[in-house]
């Protein structure tokens, strides 16, 4: 998943977006989640492999808000699904607790709400916006917003089982350029009950290329009367601020900027206060919440696949500093908490922060895709007739896995 940096998008300014100023006194309100008061306004986005509990843990010791667990196929987790579970699943020091659901079938968004709901969570999220192929080409994802019924059921469905609890939704602004469903989606999760509204200001057909369309965010807040939630190209704690005064939204979902950056966090809950961010941390803090994050882990997920999950995150944490390419490499191949001591030792802990790979881009990146949907998927777009999906316990349990 890791990408070389490129260049920053057009509403950046360099290689820092500072300076700009903090947020001025009642400049921004709490986000509104139903019954629920989000100070600062800002969001985890929910990231397949990524959002786990234990970086949500690193995440909110940094800074409040609302961390969203990863993905949840509701097949999978109705059926029992035993990894299924254990994504979806919290410590009592997690409040409040929030989950993002996967599914086409309202019958299902229901009834995972309703146990959701039972099992202590505070805010189900539904994901609309998800661009992969797999999940696409079966009508799910972003495809589901191209017909407004049939997302109009799975929103109701959910609202009526959660409650009182807040339901959100998360989409992209269409399939491509020729077919923008955002501001439909927008009247529909209103309409429906949701309690707010995500937009990854970037089509299916982008992926993570080019900018996102800050400017359609502005739109969606127009069009609508409940919150609406800003995401894309919030790289450092300005961004959000930025977002926020260029769109009038209400609150901004964090993506891959935090990756390897639990600490923007941080950043962002000094900037809204209306304080100037603390800096960043020197390569020796960076080994320290590394090692932490790998306790961490290896805790919840066991020592073997919490190293494999570590792997990853070896490269977003040591990106730009001097000579990390080869250290890279090494790191890559740990298969022990021991071992990444190891490679990690020696290393000098004074080196500082550099500056230029705080825009690095992290994450899924790459080139725009033709996005796959069902055979005949648009030439019935009021159908509210769910899509057939075949994922059974074992594939449920790969996609989870991201």
């Amino acid at each position: 998943m890791d990408a070389e940096p490129s260049a920053p998008p057009a509403h950046d300014d360099g290689p820092s977006a500072a300076p700009v100023a903090p947020a001025r006194p009642a400049e921004f309100a709490p986000l509104r989640l139903g019954a629920l008061a989000v100070w600062p306004p800002v969001v985890l986005a929910p990231m397949a492999g990524v959002t786990n509990y234990p970086f949500r843990s690193l995440c909110r010791e940094q800074g409040a808000g609302v961390y969203v667990s990863e993905m949840i196929t509701a097949r999978g987790y109705l059926n029992g699904n035993r990894r299924t579970a254990l994504l979806a699943s919290s410590r009592p020091d997690e409040n409040p607790r929030s989950v993002q659901v996967y599914t086409s079938d309202p019958r299902d968004a229901g009834e995972m709400v309703a146990r959701l709901v039972e099992d202590g969570v505070d805010h189900v999220d539904l994901n609309l916006g998800c661009p992969v192929r797999k999940v696409t080409s079966h009508g799910g994802g972003a495809a589901i917003p191209v017909k407004p019924r049939l997302m109009a059921r799975i929103v109701r469905a959910m609202v009526a089982n959660a409650a009182g609890k807040p339901v959100t939704v998360k989409v992209r602004k269409g399939i491509d350029d020729d077919l923008l469903t955002y501001l439909d989606a927008g009247r529909v999760a209103q309409e429906e009950g949701a309690s707010a509204i995500g937009l990854h200001a970037r089509t299916a057909a982008q992926l993570y290329s080019g900018e996102a369309d800050w400017n359609a965010i502005g739109a969606l807040k127009s069009s609508v009367s409940i919150p609406v939630l800003g995401n894309g190209d919030i790289w450092e704690c300005w961004d959000a601020l930025k977002m926020m005064r260029a769109s009038g939204c209400d609150g901004v979902i964090i993506g891959r900027g935090c990756l390897g950056r639990p600490w923007l966090f941080r950043e962002l809950a000094a900037v809204f206060d209306g304080r100037e961010p603390p800096p960043p941390p020197n390569l020796g803090g960076v080994i320290e919440v590394m090692l932490d994050h790998a306790r961490r882990l290896c805790e919840f997920f066991g020592p073997q696949l919490g190293m494999l999950q570590m792997r990853k995150w070896t490269a977003w944490y040591t990106k730009g500093f001097r000579n990390s390419s080869p250290l890279r490499e090494r790191l890559r191949r740990v298969s022990s908490y021991e071992e990444l001591v190891a490679e990690l030792a020696g290393l000098d802990a004074n080196e500082p922060f550099p500056v230029h790979a705080l825009r690095a881009h992290r994450g899924k990146s790459g080139r725009a895709q033709r996005v796959s949907l069902p055979h005949g998927y648009l030439e019935r777009r009021d159908d509210d007739t769910p899509p057939c999906e075949r994922y059974d316990a074992a594939e449920a349990e790969a996609y989870d896995g991201g």
